[in-house]
């Protein structure tokens, strides 16, 4: 993983919003910002509207952690783009809160400085003292969890709720799409759809049952009610 596969297309606005299950326009406001009433609203995501149908890898996994703020907790998120681009100056990258700098070392502490400095509501903090000790609260853990990191970048994202599936998406391999073992969890669920068996399709692909079990959980979850 390098900087120029971090800022690459890899993913159309329909397919991004489709595996972050939620809807295409809450993320197109979340990258571009919109116009409310009289009032115009700049990006979150993106320094500034572009009008790009497509998401980056960058994009993308910042996009999964503004997602686990609107999934667990329901708040609007137009107050963050202060504190997003506060880190944005600070670390000089275009897209904070997608590298491994915030959450590890001494990471922790400037998202508390920014916190504060930028009046960051106390219910999208990311980070909280306790017991004299700054801890990931529960929306940013679940999101840091999702993440596997090579030194300061994100190379595979977990679309999985279940932190024990090997499910993963991974910028380089079909095209992002969730995968285990590099295998896409909807071929594995088409073949059983057709009539194979997990016996069948884990010698077909080379795969372990348990990993054809993992791909059908995760493609089934998938048809529960996505977020708006």
């Amino acid at each position: 993983m390098d900087v120029k596969t971090l800022n690459r297309p890899v993913y159309s606005l329909a397919d991004a919003a489709e595996i972050l299950r939620m809807s295409p326009s809450t993320l197109t406001w979340w990258l571009d910002g919109g116009e409310r009433g009289r009032r115009v609203y700049p990006p979150v995501i993106r320094i500034e509207p572009t009008g790009e149908r497509s998401l980056t890898w960058a994009e993308f996994v910042e996009a999964g952690l503004l997602r686990q703020y609107r999934r667990e907790l329901g708040v609007r998120l137009h107050e963050i783009r202060k504190f997003v681009a506060a880190l944005r100056d600070e670390l000089g990258v275009a897209h904070p809160l997608a590298h491994a700098r915030p959450w590890v070392g001494a990471g922790p502490r400037l998202l508390m400085r920014f916190q504060q400095e930028c009046d960051l509501p106390g219910d999208l903090w990311l980070i909280a003292p306790v017991s004299g000790q700054l801890m990931q609260l529960p929306p940013a853990e679940s999101f840091v969890k999702r993440v596997e990191w090579d030194d300061d970048l994100p190379v595979a994202w977990r679309p999985h709720d279940d932190a024990s599936s090997p499910v993963r998406c991974r910028p380089g391999r079909r095209f992002g799409r969730p995968a285990v073992c590099g295998i896409s969890t909807s071929a594995i669920f088409e073949h059983l759809d057709g009539g194979e068996s997990e016996e069948e399709v884990a010698d077909q692909f080379d795969l372990a049952v348990q990993d054809v079990r993992w791909a059908v959980a995760y493609e089934t979850s998938r048809a529960a009610p996505r977020a708006a």
